[in-house]
């Protein structure tokens, strides 16, 4: 696997990166959604191969891929071996913090991401 810098930031990531999207529980009824068994092979060829770069979103099927990511990275590797990235805007739900890119929609939102992802922090 190549690496690379993540612009000015001085932070090494790998020049592919895991896209989390496809990871959800089946409660969100999405029939392309891969749950923790279903996922698992992939995290594994994603460290086999060195990438080392997992990007998610609290939207991506409602927080569960979150879950998951954060049980794959307790279950297959280090915390600090991963840059992990996550995103936020798109409605989790109504009221002034359920969505957008105020100071309270991202402070509310990063705090319910870290503790999906049963970490307390993010890289990106």
């Amino acid at each position: 696997m190549e690496y690379t810098r993540l612009g000015d930031s001085g932070l090494k990531v790998s020049r592919m990166a895991l896209g989390c999207m496809s990871f959800a529980t089946s409660s969100e009824q999405m029939s392309w959604t891969l749950g923790d068994d279903g996922a698992e092979p992939l995290f594994r060829q994603a460290l086999d191969l060195g990438i080392t770069f997992w990007d998610t979103a609290n939207i991506y099927g409602l927080g569960s891929s979150q879950e998951i990511v954060g049980r794959a990275i307790r279950t297959y590797t280090r915390r600090e071996d991963i840059v992990l990235a996550t995103k936020v805007f798109i409605p989790m739900h109504q009221g002034p913090g359920g969505s957008g890119l105020s100071r309270k929609a991202i402070m509310e939102q990063i705090d319910a991401s870290l503790s999906r992802l049963g970490t307390d922090y993010v890289d990106l």
